[in-house]
C-alpha cells in the first residue's frame, strides 16, 4: 500500500447531510485510511527485513544440507576398516570359486581338491505291490548324523507311501527327505540326505522291540535293506600343500578371511587362489568422493554467485560464515599429506580444476592403488587423511553449537524479534483504530448536532414576519 499523508485523508459527507440529524463524515472508510497511511512504512520495513531474514535462514539451511550430504561420503574413506575389504579369486572355478573378508591376507595360494563333499542316499528293496505295498506297523527311529525322530505306523500309515509322506512331513526331521520311485519289480523307497559330510550318515531303527518294519531299517551290520546310491564323505584338499577336511564345500575355516567353495576335482596340480586388497571398491569411493565434493562447490558457488550482467546476487555472498566453510575445506585439500610417493591428492592423479570442482586421471590413480594401496589409504584415513579431517571439520561445523548452528540459531531470534514487532503493530494500530473511531464518532455527532441548529435557526429565521417600509405619496 502507498504511503500516504493523514492530513490529505478523503473526508466524505453523506449526501442526505443536510438533513436534520444526517451523518456529517464517514467514519468507517476515515479511520480505516488513517490507520493504513500509518503503518504502511512500517508494514513495509518489516516485510523487507523479514524476507532478508528468510532468505538468509533458507541458505543457511541449504548450506547445512550441502555440507551434510558431502559428509556422508567420506564413511567410506574416513577409517582405515574402509579399506580393509578384499577380493579373491580362483584361477579354475572348476575347481573352485572364493570370496574374501576384511581379514585375509593379500597373497597367492594353490588348491589341489581331491574330493567334494557328498550326502548320503539309500534305495530300498523293492516292495510288490507299489506305492500302496503295506510294510507293517510299529514305530521307527530315524537318525541323521547325531539327530533323530520317531515315526510310528499304523493300519492308517503302513504303505510305503505312507512312509515316504510321514517321513517328509515330521516336524523334527533333521533332513532326510524320503521318496518313493516305481520300478518293474516294485516300488522303492529313496532315502537322501540334505547334509554333506562323512559323520551324515542315515540309520533307520526299530525300537518297540518287534520286527514289523524290519524291511525298513539300515543301519551298520544291517544294510541289505538298502542299495547305497551314494556315501556321505567329507570333502578333501590342500592349501599350499597342508591337507584339511571339511564337511562341506562351502569352507570358511581353512584360511582366515576367505571362503571357498568347492566345485570339482583337481584333474593337474590344482588351481591359485589370489587374495589382493580390493581395488574396485575403493576407486568407486574414491570416484563417489569426488562426485560428492563437486556438488557440494556447486551448491557453495550457486550461494556466494554474482551475475554482472543481471546484477542478482546468491543469497551468501560475501557472507564470512561460507567464505570461512569454503576456506577450511580448500585448506585440507591443498595441505594434506600422506606416505612416501603417494602423499598428497596431485600425486595419486586428483586435481582441482579451474572451477573449483575435483577431477580424477583414472590411469594415475588406478597405478597408486596397485603400486602402494597402504600409502593410498593413509591419504585418505590416516589421523591426518583428506577425507578423515573434512569428517572431523564438517562434525564440528555441524555439531549443535557449531558456527552453521549458531548462525541459524541468531536468524531465528532475528525472525522471531520481526514477528513480535509484526504482533505489536498489529495492537498498536487496533489500539488508534478504536481511539480514532471513538474521536470522529464523538464529532460526527457534533457535527451532526450542528446541522440540526443550523436548520432549526434557519427554519426560525424564515418564518419571521417581513417589515415593509412606508411608501411615499
Amino acid at each position: 500500500m502507498a504511503t500516504s499523508d493523514p492530513s490529505t485523508v478523503s473526508v466524505s459527507s453523506s449526501s442526505s447531510a443536510s438533513g436534520a440529524g444526517g451523518s456529517v463524515i464517514n467514519v468507517s472508510s476515515l479511520v480505516s485510511q488513517l490507520v493504513a497511511a500509518t503503518r504502511a512504512p512500517q508494514d513495509a520495513q518489516i516485510a523487507s527485513q523479514t524476507a532478508a531474514v528468510t532468505t538468509k535462514i533458507s541458505a543457511v539451511g541449504a548450506l547445512k544440507g550441502a555440507l551434510s550430504t558431502f559428509q556422508a561420503s567420506l564413511a567410506s574413506l574416513s577409517t582405515s576398516s574402509a579399506f580393509a575389504s578384499n577380493s579373491a579369486s580362483s584361477s579354475d572355478s572348476n575347481v573352485f570359486t572364493a570370496s574374501a573378508a576384511s581379514g585375509a591376507v593379500p597373497g597367492h595360494y594353490a588348491i589341489a581338491v581331491t574330493a567334494l563333499a557328498s550326502s548320503q542316499q539309500l534305495l530300498s528293496n523293492a516292495f510288490v505291490g507299489g506305492g500302496t505295498a503295506v510294510v507293517g506297523t510299529g514305530t521307527l527311529n530315524i537318525k541323521l548324523g547325531d539327530n533323530s525322530f520317531q515315526l510310528t505306523l499304523d493300519s492308517t500309515n503302513n504303505t510305503v507311501a505312507n512312509v515316504a509322506a510321514a517321513i517328509n512331513s515330521a516336524a523334527d526331521n533333521p533332513g532326510i527327505t524320503a521318496t518313493v520311485i516305481q520300478g518293474t519289480d516294485g516300488a522303492h523307497l529313496v532315502l537322501s540326505s540334505n547334509q554333506t559330510g562323512a559323520a551324515n550318515t542315515i540309520e533307520v531303527t526299530e525300537t518297540d522291540a518287534g520286527n514289523g518294519l524290519a524291511a525298513l531299517t539300515y543301519a551298520a551290520g544291517n544294510t541289505a535293506n538298502y542299495k547305497e546310491n551314494a556315501a556321505a564323505q567329507d570333502a578333501a584338499f590342500s592349501i599350499a600343500g597342508v591337507a584339511y577336511t571339511s564337511a562341506s564345500n562351502s569352507v570358511t575355516d581353512a584360511l582366515s578371511g576367505v571362503t571357498l567353495t568347492l566345485t570339482g576335482v583337481s584333474t593337474g596340480p590344482g588351481a591359485t587362489l589370489t587374495v589382493a586388497n580390493d581395488t574396485t571398491t575403493v576407486t568407486f569411493n574414491i570416484q563417489a568422493f569426488i562426485a560428492a565434493y563437486n556438488t557440494l562447490q556447486s551448491s557453495v558457488a550457486s550461494l556466494g554467485s554474482y551475475d554482472a550482467a543481471s546484477g542478482s546476487a546468491g543469497p551468501m555472498l560475501g557472507d564470512p560464515l561460507l567464505t570461512g566453510v569454503q576456506n577450511q575445506i580448500r585448506h585440507v585439500l591443498q595441505t594434506v599429506n600422506g606416505a612416501g610417493t603417494y602423499s598428497t591428492l596431485a600425486s595419486i592423479g586428483i586435481t582441482t580444476q579451474k572451477d573449483g570442482t575435483l577431477a580424477a586421471d583414472a590411469g594415475k590413480l588406478q597405478a597408486a592403488l596397485t603400486g602402494n594401496f597402504s600409502a593410498v589409504s593413509k591419504l585418505f584415513s590416516g589421523d591426518s587423511g583428506v577425507a578423515s579431517q573434512l569428517d572431523t571439520l564438517l562434525t564440528q561445523q555441524l555439531a549443535s553449537g557449531g558456527t552453521i548452528d549458531t548462525r541459524s540459531q541468531t536468524l531465528l531470534k532475528q525472525n522471531k524479534v520481526l514477528t513480535d514487532q509484526t504482533t505489536a503493530l498489529n495492537k498498536q494500530m487496533n489500539a488508534m483504530s478504536q481511539s480514532l473511531t471513538q474521536q470522529y464518532s464523538a464529532l460526527n455527532v457534533l457535527l451532526s448536532s450542528l446541522q440540526t441548529t443550523s436548520a432549526y435557526l434557519t427554519q426560525a429565521i424564515n418564518s419571521l414576519p417581513t417589515v415593509q417600509g412606508k411608501s411615499n405619496s
